[in-house]
């Protein structure tokens, strides 16, 4: 069929000559999801406290917590409200993950949890985790993500941190080279200049030791006033992502500092205060498209004590992570053994609970068949998404997926939009 148009071919070709520049634009500063596993969580770790045996300990003390207040599905299901067709699954699941998995991302801390020390003495702790998680990796007992959180650039401290950060990788490369799982976090950031900083760093160290531009990455915590709204009413964590030059790996919210240094008050410090929430929302935005992915904070309502509070602080962290998920934050913080279990099976409950609805919804996407919902694509990206996550983080087993959706991973994944791709901090992405 012949159809008329007006404009000549050399207007289109205009068009797409003057727009050359956006594309190339688009593709560098926006390139998606980097297509590989996001943990659920990281785990915070003082740097003293770090040991071989930690990733071990923690799953321990956890099913030792679980069996203790909650020691069958029923009961579990009990404190957190979880239904009947729920109860069973999660449970076993929970149970399952702490002991085959039970941190999925380790952070030895040399900043808030570690504190200011000698500077001998953190020299040797330093030293002493590089070669603890070079052993781990070694012998297959590692957190599929492990790293450390160093102290921030600021003046009073920044020569520490860049001495810490300098012993941890020196000591990674004389034990056999950076392991895929490298995570680094640079606390406390105000300024994208800090950032750039802190890429320079990298790159350097990148150069002395013939690594591939861009090998390393790194998270910004976002923890001041000043990360999120610039002094000239910009949104700054924006420009930190740019600032990076392709090495942001995560933005991770900092509750309580942040909380602070807003003047809440210490009784109202959460991540569902509406400070957090306005906080969280900016940094979504910013890293929307970016391939930077998002951390919400922790609770600081340990699961210790009766069971009575134990149940408690467990119905909180719950709580809080499920509504965290539910604003696409999906992944938090962990800071006591005890919170792995509600951690888990918020995620799992999560996961399971849309998982029938999801993939009968993309099922029907791919088959354009009727239903009572009209999806789009970036409504199947969506629901791909999801299953993926499930999948990934164990909520999910793939021959389930496969039999409502009739897809394989390759192909949720082609519909979730990821691509694989090398480059900067591609080996530290998640």
């Amino acid at each position: 069929m012949k159809v008329a148009t007006s404009l000549a071919g050399a207007v289109t070709e205009q068009i797409s000559a003057s727009l050359a520049p956006v594309d190339a634009e688009l593709e560098r500063r926006y390139p998606g999801d980097p297509g590989t596993r996001q943990p659920v969580h990281t785990v915070y770790v003082p740097g003293d406290v770090f040991a071989a045996d930690t990733v071990r300990s923690w799953g321990g003390q956890a099913l030792a917590v679980l069996d203790e207040h909650a020691p069958d599905a029923s009961a579990f299901a009990a404190v957190l409200g979880l239904s009947d067709d729920l109860a069973e699954p999660v449970h076993a699941r929970v149970r399952d993950k702490l002991a085959r998995e039970p941190i999925e991302d380790l952070r030895v801390d040399f900043e808030d949890g570690y504190g200011p020390r000698p500077d001998a003495e953190e020299d040797e702790a330093a030293a002493r985790a590089a070669r603890l998680i070079a052993e781990a990796y070694a012998a297959g007992t590692a957190a599929p993500y492990m790293g450390i959180r160093m102290k921030c650039l600021e003046a009073a401290v920044r020569d520490r941190g860049i001495r810490t950060l300098d012993i941890l990788l020196t000591g990674l490369m004389e034990a056999g080279g950076l392991p895929e799982g490298l995570v680094l976090t640079l606390p406390k950031v105000t300024y994208p200049e800090q950032v750039a900083a802190m890429a320079r760093l990298l790159g350097a160290f990148e150069k002395t030791h013939g690594l591939e531009a861009g090998r390393i990455g790194f998270e910004i915590q976002i923890e001041t006033s000043q990360a999120i709204l610039a002094a000239d009413g910009t949104a700054t964590v924006a420009r930190m992502i740019q600032a990076a030059e392709g090495r942001a790996t995560g933005l991770h919210y900092g509750t309580f500092d942040y909380s602070a240094c807003l003047g809440v008050s210490a009784a109202y410090q959460a991540s569902d205060h509406p400070a957090a929430d306005h906080a969280k929302a900016v940094m979504q935005v910013a890293a929307a498209g970016t391939g930077v992915r998002l951390s919400d904070g922790s609770t600081n309502v340990l699961p210790v004590g009766p069971t009575r509070q134990v149940h408690d602080a467990w119905r909180l962290h719950y709580g809080l992570t499920r509504r965290a998920l539910a604003r696409a934050y999906y992944q938090g913080w962990d800071m006591h053994p005890g919170h792995l279990p509600t951690r888990y099976a918020a995620v799992f409950a999560f996961y399971r609970e849309g998982f029938e609805q999801a993939a009968t919804r993309l099922a029907r996407y791919i088959e354009r068949a009727a239903g009572d919902v009209m999806d789009e694509p970036a409504t199947a990206k969506a629901l791909s998404g999801y299953l993926l996550r499930g999948l990934d983080c164990g909520a999910l087993d793939l021959a389930e997926v496969a039999g409502l959706t009739g897809l394989t991973r390759a192909e949720l994944e082609g519909f979730a939009g990821v691509r694989r791709r090398s480059g900067p901090a591609a080996a530290g992405r998640r």
